[in-house]
Order: C-alpha cells, then sequence, then structure tokens
C-alpha cells in the first residue's frame, strides 16, 4: 500500500531532490514555500511516498490553522498560488497516490480540510471521487518558432504589438525596489475600473519578489513609454519546462500604446529562449485568446473530513468578494470626493497616475493578466 510519511529536509535539500522529476513546478520551489510560509502564516508539510522501502515521490503544501483547526493546502484559494500537488515517478499512479494523501493529511496531520490541485491530474481521473471545482486557464506551446508564434495570434493583437512598437513603447527587464510601487499602483487602477480593490496586499508582492528573484527563476519587465514613463508592468515566474504569468498590470490612460499586448510577446520570447516548452496565461479571461492559447482545465480537489466545512468554504470565499467589492466602492467614492474637492469645475487633466477615463479611452480599457480563480 501506497503511504505517505512527513519528512524534515532542509529546503536547499528539497530543491535538488525536485531536480529529479520532470513533473515539478516553482509553485514546489523551496522559494514559493517559503513565500506562502510568510505570507499565509503557515507550517511547510513536505512528505515522501513509499511502498515498502522504495520512494515514489513527494507532496509539498502548507498548514494553516484557522478557529483551531488545521487545513492542508496544495494550494488553497486566496494564494495566488498555481499547480502544487505531486512529483511522482511516471509508473505511479496519480489517483492512488492522492488516496495516500487523503489518509496522511486526515489521519498523520490531522487535519480536517485537504485542497489539491496537480497540473498532471486530469477531471476524468478524480471522476466521481473526489469533489473539485474546475481552474481554468490558458496556455501557450512556446515550441513553435517566433513567426509560428506571432501568427496564431489575433489580427488585432498582432497589430497592436507593432503599434506599440512604432509609437516607441520598450520593454525593460527591472530588479529594483522601485518596481513593486509601479507594479501595485498599476494593479490598483485596473481594479478601480470596476469599483475594486487588488485581491492582494502589495506585501505580497515585495515578498514575492524577495524569495523568487534569487532564484533566477523570476522575469519582471516594465513598459516604458514615450514620454518616459513606466506604463504597464509584467511579472513571471518558470521552472524546468513551464512558466506562468503571474500578473501584469497598466495605466488605462496609456492603453491605446498597446503595452500589454507587448509585454505577453516579451514574455513569450523570453522564456521560449531558455527552453521554457509551455506558457501558462494566469487562469480564464477571454481577451487572452488573442494570444494564440487553447484551454486548459484543471481539478481543484477539495476533501472535508466533516459535512459543515463545504459550506464554510464557500461562505467565506463570497464573504471575501464582498469585501473586495465594499473596499472597491469606498475607494471610488472617496477619489471622487477628492476630484471635486480639488477642481470644482472637473476640468483637471488626469496625471499619470490618475485613474480618471475619458470617454474615448475607455475602450482601451483591459483587466489585468491574472484573475484569481476564487
Amino acid at each position: 500500500m501506497l503511504t505517505f510519511y512527513r519528512v524534515h529536509l532542509c529546503l536547499e535539500h528539497w530543491d535538488s531532490t525536485l531536480q529529479q522529476f520532470p513533473d515539478r513546478t516553482w509553485c514546489q520551489s523551496s522559494a514559493w514555500l517559503n513565500f506562502l510560509a510568510e505570507t499565509q502564516k503557515g507550517e511547510i508539510v513536505i512528505a515522501a511516498l513509499h511502498e515498502g522501502n522504495s520512494v515514489l515521490g513527494y507532496f509539498s503544501g502548507l498548514m494553516i490553522r484557522r478557529f483551531g483547526l488545521r487545513i492542508l493546502g496544495s494550494p488553497l484559494p486566496g494564494w495566488t498560488t498555481a499547480y502544487m500537488g505531486l512529483v511522482l515517478k511516471p509508473e505511479v499512479p496519480r489517483t492512488e497516490a492522492l488516496e495516500a494523501l487523503q489518509r496522511f493529511a486526515f489521519s498523520d496531520l490531522r487535519c480536517v480540510h485537504l485542497e489539491f490541485m496537480d497540473r498532471n491530474l486530469s477531471a476524468s481521473a478524480a471522476g466521481d471521487r473526489y469533489p473539485f471545482l474546475s481552474y481554468n486557464s490558458f496556455e501557450i506551446d512556446l515550441s513553435r518558432d517566433d513567426d509560428e508564434l506571432f501568427s496564431k495570434m489575433t489580427h488585432p493583437c498582432r497589430r497592436s504589438i507593432r503599434l506599440a512598437t512604432r509609437e516607441g513603447v520598450l520593454v525593460q527587464e527591472a530588479s529594483d525596489v522601485a518596481f513593486v510601487e509601479d507594479y501595485y499602483s498599476q494593479l490598483t487602477d485596473a481594479f478601480a475600473k470596476d469599483n475594486l480593490v487588488p485581491t492582494y496586499s502589495k506585501g505580497r508582492v515585495e515578498a514575492l519578489i524577495r524569495h523568487l528573484q534569487p532564484t533566477g527563476n523570476l522575469l519582471l519587465l516594465r513598459a516604458i513609454g514615450p514620454d518616459g514613463h513606466c506604463i504597464a508592468t509584467g511579472i513571471s515566474m518558470a521552472m524546468h519546462d513551464r512558466a506562468e504569468l503571474w500578473g501584469t498590470a497598466s495605466w488605462r490612460h496609456y492603453q491605446h500604446l498597446r503595452p500589454n499586448e507587448l509585454l505577453a510577446w516579451h514574455t513569450m520570447r523570453y522564456w521560449k529562449s531558455r527552453s521554457v516548452q509551455f506558457l501558462d496565461m494566469g487562469g480564464a479571461g477571454e481577451y487572452k485568446r488573442k494570444y494564440g492559447v487553447y484551454e486548459i482545465s484543471v481539478p481543484w480537489i477539495h476533501i472535508s473530513r466533516y459535512s459543515v466545512l463545504p459550506m464554510l468554504r464557500n461562505s467565506a470565499a463570497t464573504a471575501v468578494k464582498v469585501r473586495q467589492r465594499w473596499l472597491g466602492g469606498l475607494r471610488s467614492l472617496a477619489s471622487s470626493t477628492s476630484a471635486r474637492a480639488d477642481s470644482p469645475l472637473l476640468s483637471s487633466t488626469a496625471s499619470a497616475h490618475q485613474s480618471i477615463l475619458q470617454p474615448s479611452e475607455r475602450k482601451y480599457a483591459e483587466p489585468p493578466m491574472r484573475e484569481p480563480p476564487h
């Protein structure tokens, strides 16, 4: 019988162990686990899958405590984290490993709830055995040459990339501390379009960069407009053969220069040049189809020891959305009040860091690239 046993590896050794498995992802790396432990206030869990004396794979995740109850996530909603789950030898069935994980979570760790999303587990394999939500996203096959990648985009998208280049928009790789402020200010502006606030704090972006930047697996990009201002930003990361576009943002009143499309094109070519084969676009969103993507759907499994827990989970998710909209409404009201106080005639020119759109600009507004799956 397959059995998980918790191991207490130093995280540097854990990265060396991951290298043995071609199904590894950056969300399982020591840097990302440390990032989660800091931002989610949880305990890193690494467990080895045994059959007799043989080790067949590993699980990694984070255990948190809420109201005195233990919850194991790999990942949980709200962590801005994609696929975690298992790394396994090719001959090991993932469904059998998941059964062993359930026993480990509920018996050994005494958790009351387990959530699990593994890129290599299909919905058909999960079947009727486990309740799950479908996490939908888009991917791009980077194994194509540049000409084919470009031709797979829609005509308007290709035209936008050419327009941005012609207008003098430049893409620069970033590593400075000011990047966080640029990105988060633009993200806030993008959410403000729908009277919302970002789903995560600026501190989370700071922690992400602090943990990931030393690994060489993180790409930070700025789009610089013809006036020298930073008008858009992008964050992506990769490990082995997969990359993910974690987030992009831009000032709405600069979107007529089409910086988002140019950033996406630069991201594709950057990771392709580093032998990455697949780029995940970081969730659903119909506007992403223009990049020549194909759809994917991964089961996000959630298993509870008690039937009331799924209802509490859904109620908590609804409460988060209500709070986000309420805070966004307050921010919008405060901005409107401030605008009226500063300009009685409401005729002042919007500065580079304001989020007021003129009617002719609204058609260029585009949501941030990453849309959290919760």
